[in-house]
């Protein structure tokens, strides 16, 4: 053996040894149960999905394999041939994406998702201060509705539009100002979605 190849079976080793470790790691924080489902569930999933990709892949190469005629190869060997070298790459795939996860999903106990919860909760609880504006031609903020007192403001042009709109179309010229009350006209404004 040369001193390369001890050098790669050492970390083989230690690669190994150093995921054993973290999957026995992962099996105590959750109980065997319920790794052995997330590993099923985990697994079935990526399966899915590579399966389907493998399907559509089979269909190009069928559509494309009678080309292989012409270059004097018969299109049922080739088309046998590549697609036992797409299903080697799923399977490659499927390892990888396995273990991938497998090696970065946390299984979380019932505690901590209400803990986690609750703290999501807690955090979207503190913010109140969230003000919608609308940006000028030129995109600075347009001063009326910058101003956090410009409640009533909105209030009044929303009331504005709901008039406007409850009698039907309503009857903007293009020209004409936005009944939003940006400044803009309608054809810059509500009228280009028209």
């Amino acid at each position: 053996m040369s001193l390369r190849d001890i050098i790669e079976q050492e970390i083989r080793e230690r690669l190994t040894a150093a995921t054993d470790k973290h999957m026995a790691e992962k099996e105590e924080r959750a109980t065997s149960q319920v790794q052995r489902f997330a590993e099923k569930s985990i697994l079935l999933q990526l399966l899915d999905r590579e399966w389907k990709d493998h399907l559509l892949a089979l269909d190009h190469l069928r559509h494309g394999i009678g080309l292989r005629a012409y270059g004097q190869r018969d299109p049922l060997n080739e088309y046998k041939r590549e697609a036992f070298e797409l299903f080697e790459q799923l399977l490659d795939v499927v390892k990888m994406d396995v273990t991938r996860v497998l090696m970065t999903v946390r299984i979380q106990s019932e505690e901590e998702v209400t803990r986690a919860a609750e703290a999501i909760e807690e955090r979207a609880e503190h913010i109140s201060n969230v003000t919608y504006t609308h940006p000028n031609d030129d995109g600075s903020v347009s001063e009326e509705l910058g101003k956090p007192s410009s409640e009533a403001t909105l209030g009044s042009i929303a009331a504005g539009m709901t008039a406007t709109l409850a009698g039907g179309v309503p009857k903007v010229g293009r020209n004409d100002p936005c009944p939003c009350g940006s400044g803009k006209k309608y054809k810059h404004c509500h009228g280009k979605l028209a």
